[in-house]
């Protein structure tokens, strides 16, 4: 009898980012991705957040392997963490493997990584899966989409992808393939649904091309263009440009240096001679001479654009003489950010353009028309939306049901809840090990629910510190009771209120002392508890109290 294929997601499903799949089939099991998300505004101090990998930590022994689908932080960001508890080789492509390589050199974890570089139109195999790669366009070169062969028939997972019939360089997406395998019967579809809400056809890359020609003709104006360090046909396009029109080109910010390096190394990025300066030099060239290529495009407070509209920056001074260009659409969550940049550019009496003035950026993500022909091409038996918030999937789901798919077929699950596929047919299984794991400087997981509430609670009412000195022997009061205030109010200003909330700690004291309390954790919190009442009385606020207790 056979067994049945598990598809089990453990990140990238009713969230952005944070994407990874597990396939499992018997003693076999394969992961699609490996990636982060940032942290939202609940997450206090928190830098990364990365996917549970409780599940594979109890099946490492069945885990053959993790293929990449292409090099986008939400797809291989969780790599250096996860490979320390999982010891298993990375299949991905010349440039994902030329960006993971510098990741790993950060991490010092060069010499403990096994990258297996594979190219679209190879086979993987995988203990019982046998993975091909199909070539696929998205905003980074070298994206691939899966095709997976298992005992019960072939899955198809697209990773990002978008239909692009004039890539700037490359290789449309291998559509004829995708059709081949569809008259063959797909068991199951794993589609992106990241754009599925908007209507048509994402605009070809080489429209953002057109933009730039257009901005950089006659312009006497130093330019600094801002994108993502990944988009590399994005900088190819301002490399070209640049060129185009007589300019030297910089490029400016940690991980657009890096990026750049690699592309450039293998061959993915092409620069025109004598263009490249370091950023250093671009103040001895005219304005109307220079191009700086920068991060910054969503608000980055330590990005390289952020340095420079606040006057932080060691080469570039924002002024009158500038033009900025946004290449990117703000991210959910980043508008804010994103605003404040424009507005301090602007008060510095720079130009700036921005997608809602011009056609400065194009999605990596097909849109709905695009979905639509895939799933016409690859005619599944099972649908399972990915890549997306949960009225995404939805919505993709019933695009599929438009194309045939029966409504019992479309399959839409949630991070930890597997999918089960067996010959009498498909259902979301019982909830496996999965969620949030937050990373804090060297800290993985260590800052959980409990650490979060209390930064919260610090963030929006403060702290009282009470610090008490009692004789060991008699339980008197020696010292204090003192009062430290942070982030709660200004002492010097409420000398009257500190002093009630020292006499409220005294009193508190007295009473254990003429009660015989000697019990330090029962003296804390009677002296928290009276102060805590009081507070809210007298304020209406309820800050964190810290009792500390000196015996001597």
């Amino acid at each position: 009898m056979k067994e049945k294929l598990k598809i089990v997601p453990l990140g990238g499903l009713n969230e952005i980012g944070k994407n990874m799949t597990v396939i499992e089939y018997g003693q076999d099991i394969f992961v699609i991705d490996c990636g982060l998300a940032f942290p939202d505004n609940e997450m206090l101090g928190v830098d990364l957040v990365i996917p549970d990998i409780t599940y594979l930590r109890r099946h490492k022994n069945k885990v053959r392997g993790i293929v990449i689908t292409h090099g986008h932080e939400d797809h291989i960001g969780a790599l250096p963490y996860v490979l320390k508890e999982l010891k298993v080789p990375v299949y991905c492509t010349r440039l994902v493997a030329g960006i993971l390589n510098s990741k790993f050199q950060e991490h010092r974890m060069t010499n403990q990584v096994d990258i297996r570089c594979v190219r679209a139109g190879n086979h993987i195999k995988l203990g019982c899966f046998d993975v091909e790669l199909i070539h696929t366009n998205h905003s980074i070169a070298d994206a691939v989409a899966l095709a997976i062969t298992t005992p019960l028939g072939v899955i198809i997972h697209t990773g990002d992808f978008k239909i692009d019939p004039t890539p700037v360089s490359g290789e449309m997406i291998d559509l004829t393939r995708f059709g081949e395998l569809g008259k063959k019967g797909v068991l199951a579809f794993m589609s992106d649904s990241t754009n599925v809400e908007r209507d048509g056809y994402t605009p070809s890359e080489i429209e953002v091309g057109k933009t730039f020609e257009a901005q950089f003709k006659g312009c006497e104006q130093r330019i600094i263009v801002a994108t993502f360090a990944s988009n590399i046909y994005r900088i190819q396009q301002i490399l070209d440009a640049a060129a185009h029109h007589g300019r030297k080109v910089a490029i400016c910010g940690r991980s657009m240096e890096n990026i750049s390096n690699v592309a450039i190394e293998l061959g993915y990025l092409h620069v025109p001679d004598n263009v490249l300066i370091d950023i250093s030099e671009v103040n001895r060239y005219a304005k109307s001479k220079v191009t700086v290529i920068c991060t910054g495009s969503q608000g980055e407070s330590m990005s390289a654009l952020y340095r420079m509209a606040f006057s932080g920056h060691k080469y570039v001074e924002i002024g009158a003489g500038d033009k900025i260009i946004l290449s990117a659409s703000a991210i959910p969550g980043n508008e804010k950010s994103v605003t404040k940049i424009i507005n301090e550019l602007s008060k510095k009496g720079a130009e700036v353009v921005y997608d809602r003035n011009a056609i400065i950026h194009v999605s990596g993500h097909a849109c709905s028309e695009e979905l639509r022909l895939m799933l016409a091409l690859v005619r599944p038996k099972y649908f399972i939306p990915v890549h997306g918030e949960y009225r995404m999937l939805r919505r993709h789901g019933e695009l599929a049901q438009q194309t045939g798919v029966p409504a019992k077929n479309v399959l839409i699950t949630d991070i930890g809840r597997p999918i089960e596929i067996g010959v009498k047919g498909a259902r979301l299984a019982n909830p496996v090990p999965s969620g949030k794991v937050l990373v804090d400087g060297f800290g993985i997981g260590d800052v959980g629910t409990a650490v979060l509430r209390d930064r919260k609670h610090l963030s929006e009412d403060g702290l009282l510190v009470v610090v008490v000195t009692i004789d060991s022997e008699s339980g008197l009061v020696i010292a204090g009771p003192d009062i430290v205030s942070r982030g709660f109010i200004y002492v010097k200003e409420a000398e009257d209120l500190m002093e009630e909330l020292r006499l409220v700690a005294e009193r508190a004291l007295d009473r254990c002392t003429d009660q015989y309390v000697r019990d330090w954790t029962t003296i804390k919190a009677a002296v928290k508890s009276d102060l805590s009442e009081f507070l809210y009385r007298k304020t209406k606020r309820s800050p964190m109290i810290l009792p500390v207790i000196m015996e001597i």
